[in-house]
């Protein structure tokens, strides 16, 4: 009996770890991931490297992030798929004044992945590149750069999409909505990018010519034929820039620092200061910050009191240095003076010396 209770506790611990990873894996990489306040620039204009062989699937380029650099292009690629399952895109979503990345994600069918037409069978709804027969994956020819030396599973299905290249969806670019069905594939189980993948990112992060500021719209990489493989004759460049390219007016830590990681879609700046002011901690602040008010002007009255004060003391300090220095001025001149007072005073006490006696009176005329 104990022994039967053991199975079933572990049988049912067994089920809730995989319900718990399957919806874990279901949410991996679906909500939004980064946010910013600076749009993503256009989609470049570029051919497609041809498909390698089969089993392999084209994932398309997009603009990724960098907090130091801006925008920065990930070449589109060629690479092999999980058995059975298919790639929907990430996107950029443009919400309340924030720029969002809806990560991509791997799964049974292509879910929503807003609207965007990256081209070659992803023109903005659904996955018309290709599809599962029989267990094998046949390519569409008609959008997809197939050689059937190479691989021999294809057909050709005239495929129209609307031929733009806004980058991102929202007001002032795609204005798309997930359908019914594309809602019912986005609860269904999915997988995160492949290790693969995450590295061809990393990789396009460290080449210079693939960010925006640098390429202008523009990236000299537009797509390879495998991941990380950024040189030889399966690399193509961009034949032009999506649409002008207009040098951003903050810089990306700026951009970055007002949009910052959220779970939820971003929110602007008045929004969020409204509801900080409505928060009890926000008000109680709100509440000391006003009875700081008056305390503050109280110090300033008497920081200028003290000011004026000392000023005063100053003025009368200078009025008698100035002073002293009149008075030693006088006292300097006055000692100058005192002895040619006293030489006039000696001549004038001494008495004057007689005349000289007249000389003797002449002699006597002759003897009488």
């Amino acid at each position: 009996m104990k022994r039967s209770l053991r199975w079933l506790s572990l049988g049912i611990l067994m089920v809730s770890i995989s319900v718990l990873s399957l919806s874990t894996a279901s949410q991996a990489q679906v909500g939004i991931g980064i946010s910013v306040r600076i749009g993503p620039p256009a989609l470049p204009v570029y051919a497609q490297p041809i498909c390698p062989g089969p089993g392999y699937l084209w994932t398309p380029g997009y603009w990724a992030w960098s907090d130091d650099d801006g925008y920065y292009w990930v070449p589109g690629t060629w690479l092999i798929a999980p058995v059975g399952l298919l790639w929907t895109p990430g996107y950029w979503g443009f919400e309340r004044g924030f720029y969002g990345w809806h990560a991509g994600y791997w799964g049974p069918h292509v879910g929503f992945y807003g609207g965007i037409n990256y081209g070659f069978g992803y023109g903005g709804v659904g996955f018309a590149g290709g599809e599962g027969r029989g267990g094998a994956f046949f390519y569409n020819r008609a959008v997809m750069n197939i050689n059937v030396r190479n691989v021999t599973n294809v057909y050709s299905k005239t495929v129209v999409v609307n031929n733009t290249h806004v980058a991102f969806n929202g007001p002032g670019g795609i204005e798309a909505r997930p359908t019914r069905q594309e809602e019912e594939y986005g609860r269904e189980h999915h997988t995160e990018a492949l290790a693969t993948q995450r590295d061809h990112e990393h990789a396009a992060s460290q080449n210079r010519e693939l960010f925006a500021r640098e390429n202008h719209g523009r990236p000299a990489i537009a797509a390879t034929g495998r991941p990380g493989e950024f040189s030889g004759h399966d690399v193509v460049r961009s034949r032009a820039a999506g649409a002008a390219y207009h040098e951003p007016k903050m810089s990306p830590r700026e951009a970055r620092a007002e949009g910052g990681n959220q779970s939820e879609p971003a929110r602007n700046e008045p929004a969020r200061n409204a509801e900080r002011n409505d928060r009890p901690a926000a008000r109680a602040e709100n509440n000391r910050a006003e009875n700081r008010a008056p305390q503050t002007k109280n110090n300033e009255t008497r920081n200028n009191e003290a000011r004026n004060h000392q000023a005063r003391n100053n003025e009368a300090r200078n009025q008698a240095r100035n002073s002293e220095a009149g008075n030693r001025g006088q006292k300097a001149s006055h000692e100058s003076s005192r002895p040619a007072r006293q030489e006039k005073a000696q001549k004038q006490a001494r008495p004057e010396k007689p005349a000289k006696q007249a000389k003797s009176e002449p002699k006597h005329e002759g003897r009488r």
